[in-house]
């Protein structure tokens, strides 16, 4: 028997950076630049506006929210009693977009360069992983990434995944006590990586292009494919343990676990990444189902 869906919204322009977070849902429309907050039956209500566009999502220790500011690749901060201000500036360390990113426990927020002009259709070039610390200084945390997308940290805090969406594949590193880190190593290779060119055609031979990520009680990693229409779990040894096929074999692009009992895994599904670029709007939507294992991770 498939899987039943429910949808919370629609009519999104590209929905990124969706979160669970004290009863709620979080999600950026990228493209519209607005931060929503739904609750569990969809109601929404918006939390604040980025002109430079918006995706990334994550709360310092304090509750305060961080919003990724792409193309100014700044980092916002929302605190409690709704001031926004500045908490990072990301672009002297990145000369393109900056895109997802998760806030760890100890207040780091780790954040993905995408790396290369990708609206303007340049080829892809690896980017870098940067890294805001909770002082709001910033630095370069890893290199040589194929696109950093989503990012996930195990619930130890010891273990960061990140998705490289042009190598198809899942990267982790050790956190080590002060913020570094270290032993790189490939958690998944779904399939070869595709030799470098454009980007749909490095797309177009992926087997799977890991986007957003989010990470279950087991430390076993929810992948949206954004090349095959599905969301995949991937255990600690780098296995596809299951399989939710995207509703309507629509195109899906960034996840999260959470609801009443942490079992409901939200998908953000859309026409695609670059007709919302070029300005196809209302075909973005949120759905949820639900999985077995709740939502973990160190959040």
């Amino acid at each position: 028997m498939g899987k039943e869906f429910r949808t919370l919204a629609k009519g999104g322009d590209y929905f990124e950076g969706v979160r669970w977070h004290n009863g709620r849902w979080y999600a950026s429309d990228a493209f519209r630049g607005a931060v929503l907050s739904l609750d569990r039956d969809g109601r929404t209500s918006e939390v604040m506006q980025v002109d430079a566009l918006c995706s990334g999502l994550g709360w310092l220790p304090d509750d305060s929210l961080l919003v990724v500011s792409m193309k100014d690749r700044r980092l916002l901060r929302r605190s409690p009693d709704g001031a926004v201000t500045e908490h990072a500036d990301l672009s002297g360390l990145s000369e393109h977009w900056i895109n997802d990113m998760f806030v760890d426990g100890a207040g780091r927020a780790w954040v993905g360069s995408i790396g290369f002009a990708i609206v303007e259709g340049a080829d892809p070039v690896p980017g870098d992983l940067l890294c805001a610390d909770p002082d709001g200084a910033v630095r370069v945390a890893a290199s040589g990434l194929w696109c950093p997308n989503g990012i996930v940290v195990t619930g130890d805090g010891r273990t960061l995944v990140v998705a490289e969406t042009f190598a198809g594949r899942l990267t982790a590193f050790t956190i080590e006590n002060d913020g570094s880190l270290t032993g790189r190593r490939t958690l998944a290779q779904f399939g070869d990586m595709p030799e470098p060119g454009g980007a749909a055609e490095m797309l177009g031979a992926l087997e799977l292009a890991p986007d957003g990520l989010t990470i279950d009680r087991d430390d076993h990693v929810w992948v949206a494919d954004a090349a095959g229409r599905r969301c995949v779990r991937v255990s600690p040894d780098g296995r596809i343990t299951d399989e939710v096929p995207a509703p309507g074999s629509a195109n899906l692009y960034s996840c999260a676990l959470g609801g009443v009992g942490g079992t409901e895994l939200l998908l953000a599904v859309a026409e695609g990444f670059f007709e919302a670029a070029q300005g196809l709007t209302g075909t973005a939507s949120l759905v949820a189902t639900t999985v077995d294992v709740p939502v973990g991770g160190d959040s």
